[in-house]
């Protein structure tokens, strides 16, 4: 995993902590620290978690790397 997707998924588990505390809750932690929902600086923050969602739809379409390789086979001694 690169550390493109890292941060992405970083941002991506972020957006969705916050989700879940709108959904539970109604408290938007976002907004609450920067200032509100229509702030420049959550509405950057909101743009980025957006945009890590995207890179992180490329996981789904990766072949895992555990599947792919062929298996081990042991010999006989």
């Amino acid at each position: 995993m690169s550390n493109l997707q890292r941060t992405a998924l970083v941002f991506t588990i972020i957006g969705a902590i916050n989700w879940g505390l709108i959904g539970f809750f109604q408290f938007d932690l976002i907004a609450a620290i920067f200032g509100g929902q229509n702030s420049a600086l959550s509405r950057i923050i909101y743009g980025i978690v957006g945009i890590a969602g995207l890179v992180n739809l490329g996981l789904l379409f990766r072949p895992n790397e555990q599947t792919e390789r062929e298996p081990e086979t042991k010999t006989a001694r």
